[in-house]
């Protein structure tokens, strides 16, 4: 049987030279050698994800090679030579060198200050959380938030009135079923403003983050612990938030340290003697800076002689140890890589599949060749919801949902109340049992629904299909079958094209280092 190019090697030890250094290589596709460290990396984080979201040893190793098939397919596009790909790239890692440039003893301050300030305000100590919450995804339709909103009002009134207790709606509604402890620094800022705002027991209104809706409670709270006991946590939160301040001079005095800083007092004397000087002013990791470069940074950095030198000495220890952070910091050299590779394959992904599953051609065919696999188990409701503000509207809406066409509701809608939102609700498409309370309770005659306060006369109409009438009837569930058909395609076309060697020797001493020593 003739081997195709892209068929996986397993190598044996020699040819690798399995014990050439502490990093040994554990992957080459197509030539590009693959150290142990980085797929070490990427696997820890995967064992952090939920139980049911882990993957074994082999399963992730696939993952990573597929990972990086594709990064290197948009290397070959020319993706990272684009200027706002470089420009992207270039910004993150200035943002992340800044955490590494600062200064232990300023950051021991920083976080005293911060403890200090925590304890002062009035986010102080910790609250114990309970949430009914409703997650929304960052592309999330107008549709789905829309009716996300509306039945965290609903349940936020049934709240207030006492019709139904918050622990059943957490165990009932909640994406988030969890009772958890907050600190300062630690959720959204949006979150944290909300519950420690709140009283033991007391529940908010419903409130957005970055991650969705939420309605919070508050079970019980904790005075703020010791300095000593929370030292930690508040360097790391201040970390990821990019609080830490650029280093301080005890650092630059180390950093000079290191790097072999010489100051040249011939040159220095005749630059404050004459304003001027061809000579060198110091040196710096071997090499020199003269006052010709000095003067071309003073141009642009206005203030005093010596002020002005003490500021280019600073940036020029500063550049230099900022050029030199990945190969002091190999965790800094894995995140930015892993930045640039995820740039790449989001921007490929975007060409191979997201815009392709978007055309609406390509969904429609797809959808006729798999139209079996779409079918229902129960019917479903085609039509519309209006929350009105008054009787009068009411009827009025009735008379139209009966005499026109679908397609002409919302618009006959629009201009019966003149385009005010403040009379008249509108949810138009296709509802499941249980996407919508007032088609479950008219249509399905499941459950009550409970009338909105500010839209209390509601009317439904259309009619219920047993399956599909067009691709659009299964929309998300097609986009999404759909773009992992083609990402399927897309990576056996990549194992197709490449060659891929994995030395499993290696593997198996993957975090677990001593046989190798």
């Amino acid at each position: 049987m003739k081997k195709r190019i892209g068929s996986i090697l397993l190598l044996l030890i020699g040819s690798f030279n399995l014990f050439a250094g502490q990093d040994p290589v554990l992957v080459r596709i197509n030539g590009k050698n693959i150290l142990r460290s980085e797929f070490e990396y990427q696997y820890n984080k995967m064992q952090l994800m939920p139980d049911s979201e882990k993957k074994t040893l082999n399963e992730s190793l696939n993952l990573f090679i597929d990972f990086k098939l594709k990064a290197l397919e948009a290397e070959a596009a020319g993706i990272d030579t684009t200027r706002a790909f470089r420009e992207e790239l270039y910004g993150y890692r200035r943002q992340m060198s800044k955490s590494y440039l600062a200064d232990e003893v300023s950051s021991e301050e920083i976080i005293r200050r911060t403890y200090e300030k925590m304890k002062s305000d009035y986010r102080s100590g910790q609250v114990q959380v309970c949430h009914i919450f409703k997650s929304l995804p960052q592309n999330v339709s107008s549709y789905a938030l829309r009716e996300k909103e509306r039945e965290m009002d609903s349940i936020y009134n049934a709240l207030k009135n006492g019709t139904i207790q918050f622990n059943t709606c957490v165990k009932n509604f909640s994406d988030d079923k969890s009772t958890f402890w907050v600190s300062w620094l630690q959720m959204p800022t949006e979150f944290e403003s909300v519950v420690f705002d709140l009283n033991p027991e007391e529940f908010s209104t419903p409130f957005f983050t970055p991650q969705g809706i939420h309605i919070a409670k508050v079970i019980q709270r904790k005075p703020v612990a010791s300095f000593e006991d929370v030292k930690k946590d508040i360097a790391f939160r201040l970390l990821q938030r990019s609080a830490v301040n650029q280093g301080s001079s005890s650092m630059i005095d180390l950093l000079k340290q290191q790097y072999n800083y010489e100051l040249n007092r011939e040159g220095v004397d005749e630059l404050f003697a004459k304003g001027i000087t061809d000579k060198v002013l110091f040196e710096l990791a071997g090499k020199s800076f003269t006052g010709k470069s000095f003067l071309r940074f003073a141009a642009a950095f206005p203030g005093g002689l010596r002020y002005q030198l003490d500021r280019y000495i600073t940036k020029m220890v500063l550049d230099c140890e900022d050029s030199r952070l990945e190969t002091k910091y190999p965790d800094l050299k894995l995140l930015l890589q892993e930045y640039r590779e995820g740039m790449l394959v989001n921007e490929i992904s975007s060409r191979k599949i997201w815009n392709v599953s978007s055309d609406e051609e390509e969904l429609s065919g797809y959808f006729k060749v798999h139209r079996s696999k779409y079918n229902w188990d129960v019917p479903c409701y085609r039509g519309i919801v209006l929350n009105c503000a008054t009787k009068k509207i009411r009827k009025k809406a009735r008379k139209i949902i009966k005499s026109l066409p679908e397609s002409e509701w919302q618009n006959a809608l629009r201009l019966m109340v003149n385009g005010s939102q403040k009379q008249v609700h509108i949810e138009q498409g296709l509802f499941k049992p249980g996407d919508n309370q007032y088609v479950d309770d008219e249509i399905f005659n499941k459950g009550k629904a409970l009338p909105l306060s500010s839209f209390p006369f509601t009317v439904v109409g259309g009619q219920k299909i047993k399956g599909p009438q067009s691709y659009k009837d299964v929309w998300d569930q097609l986009v999404s079958d759909y773009q992992r058909e083609l990402e399927s395609r897309w990576i056996s076309q990549l194992r197709e094209k490449s060659k891929v060697e994995i030395n499993q020797e290696v593997l198996k001493t993957v975090n677990n280092h001593r046989e190798m020593n």
